[in-house]
């Protein structure tokens, strides 16, 4: 399990708790979408239905890797 610290909007600092796994998926998708994790994690955290960012990012990914089959 790896805790990252990200910055939302560019002014907020919290904590991410990810395996490892989703970890690397985050930074793939962020590449690919040409954006910072940070920026990645702002637009995850703007549009998330869940309290917890961490499974929002989880579930982010999920629909990600779904939509891309």
């Amino acid at each position: 399990m790896a805790k990252k610290s990200v910055v939302i909007a560019g002014r907020h600092e919290t904590s991410i708790s990810l395996e490892d796994a989703f970890y690397a998926e985050l930074v793939a998708i962020a590449n690919k979408k040409n954006l910072s994790i940070n920026q990645l994690v702002t637009k995850i955290d703007e549009e998330r239905e869940v309290e917890n960012l961490s499974s929002a990012i989880r579930l982010y990914i999920l629909n990600y890797l779904k939509e891309e089959k």
